[in-house]
C-alpha cells in the first residue's frame, strides 16, 4: 500500500507545515474543527465511513488521504451539517484525475441515489464548464480556472449557507451561486453529510487538512 507524504517534517510541527503548504493569501482556520486528527497527534478516520467500490487510504502521520478504485464516497458520518464552511486541500495525480466534494448528502448512502440529491464541487482539470474543477458539477460553472498544475496542492474553501454556495480556490472566489435543482441534481436538503469522492483507479486524488466550521 503506497503512501504519499506531503510534509518533510513531523506531526509535532504540523501547524508550521500547514502554513508552508498553503497559498499565500489563504485565510486562517480560527473556529474550525479538524475532522481527520485525533487528540494524540496521529491522524485517524474515526467518524468516517465509505460507501461503494474502492476506498481511501490514510497515512496516520502526514494526514494524507489517497483514493483507490471507484466509484465511491468517503463520508463524514459523525455529524450532519446545515450551514457551514468547509476548508480542505487536494492534489491531482495528473490531468485525468476525477473527484469531487459532496455537500449535504441527505442521509446514510445506501445506493448511488445520493448523487441526485446533493451538490458536488468538482475536481477535474481535464474538463470544461460545469464539469471542470470548482464547478457545482453539472449545474453551475466557475468563473475562472484557478487550480494549480497536477502534483501541486490546491485549497478549497467552500461555504454553503441556505441555498448559496461560494467556492474559493487557492484564495480566489470562482463560484458564487444561489443553488437550485439543475443538471443531475433533482433537489437538495437543508442539511446532510460531507463526502469525498473516489472516482476510478486511473489517477488518484489526495486530500489533507480537512476543517469544518458550522455557521449560525
Amino acid at each position: 500500500m503506497n503512501r504519499t507524504h506531503c510534509f518533510g517534517i513531523g506531526v509535532a510541527l504540523g501547524v508550521a507545515a500547514v502554513v508552508a503548504c498553503e497559498p499565500g493569501n489563504a485565510q486562517d482556520r480560527e473556529g474550525f474543527e479538524q475532522i481527520l486528527v485525533e487528540s494524540n497527534g496521529r491522524y485517524s478516520t474515526h467518524g468516517w465511513n465509505h460507501y461503494g467500490p474502492g476506498y481511501f487510504d490514510l497515512d496516520p502521520e502526514t494526514g494524507v488521504l489517497t483514493s483507490h478504485g471507484g466509484m465511491g464516497l468517503f463520508w463524514y458520518a459523525a455529524k450532519e451539517y446545515g450551514d457551514f464552511v468547509l476548508d480542505l486541500e487536494f492534489k491531482c495525480a495528473d490531468e485525468h484525475t476525477n473527484s469531487g466534494v459532496f455537500l449535504r448528502v441527505p442521509g446514510v448512502p445506501t445506493s448511488d441515489d445520493y448523487i441526485f440529491h446533493s451538490f458536488e464541487i468538482q475536481i477535474n482539470d481535464g474538463e470544461e464548464g460545469v464539469h471542470q474543477t470548482a464547478a457545482a458539477y453539472d449545474a453551475e460553472a466557475p468563473t475562472d480556472r484557478a487550480s494549480k498544475p497536477s502534483g501541486e496542492w490546491n485549497r478549497y474553501r467552500i461555504t454553503f449557507r441556505g441555498s448559496r454556495i461560494i467556492v474559493e480556490l487557492n484564495g480566489k472566489r470562482v463560484l458564487d451561486w444561489q443553488a437550485e435543482p439543475r443538471g443531475k441534481v433533482r433537489d437538495f436538503a437543508p442539511r446532510g453529510y460531507i463526502g469525498l469522492q473516489n472516482h476510478d483507479d486511473r489517477s488518484p486524488v489526495y486530500f489533507r487538512n480537512i476543517y469544518v466550521k458550522e455557521l449560525p
